[in-house]
C-alpha cells in the first residue's frame, strides 16, 4: 500500500545517506528487539529514554509512600488525612486501571 508521504520520505533518506547522516548509527547490522506489541514499540521507546512513567506506575509509587507515612503516624487528626489521600489515589489508580482495560 502506498502511502501518501512515501516519496517525501525516501527523498529524506536518500539525502541522509548522501550526507552519511546514517553511517555508523549504533546497533548497525544487529536485528531490531522484538517487541511485544509492536503498535506501542515507538511510544514505549520514546518513554524509555525520557524516563517516563505511566500514570499507573507513579499512582502506585504515590500509595507506597503514602502508605508508609501512614505508619510513622501518630497524631489521630494527621491519620485520617493521610488515610484520605491513600484512599483517594486507590481511587485514581482503579480509574486509569478501568480506563486502560476499556480504551488500551
Amino acid at each position: 500500500m502506498h502511502h501518501p508521504l512515501s516519496s517525501l520520505i525516501d527523498q529524506i533518506v536518500q539525502n541522509a545517506e548522501k550526507r552519511g547522516d546514517l553511517d555508523n548509527l549504533a546497533g548497525a547490522g544487529k536485528p531490531l528487539p522484538a517487541v511485544d506489541r509492536p503498535q506501542d514499540a515507538v511510544l514505549n521507546r520514546i518513554m524509555a529514554e525520557a524516563d517516563a512513567k505511566s500514570p499507573v506506575v507513579i499512582l502506585r509509587q504515590q500509595i507506597l509512600a503514602s502508605q508508609e507515612r501512614l505508619k510513622t503516624l501518630t497524631a489521630e487528626a494527621a491519620r485520617k488525612e493521610e488515610m484520605l489521600v491513600l484512599s483517594e489515589l486507590h481511587t485514581k489508580l482503579a480509574l486509569e486501571m478501568e480506563a486502560f482495560r476499556k480504551y488500551g
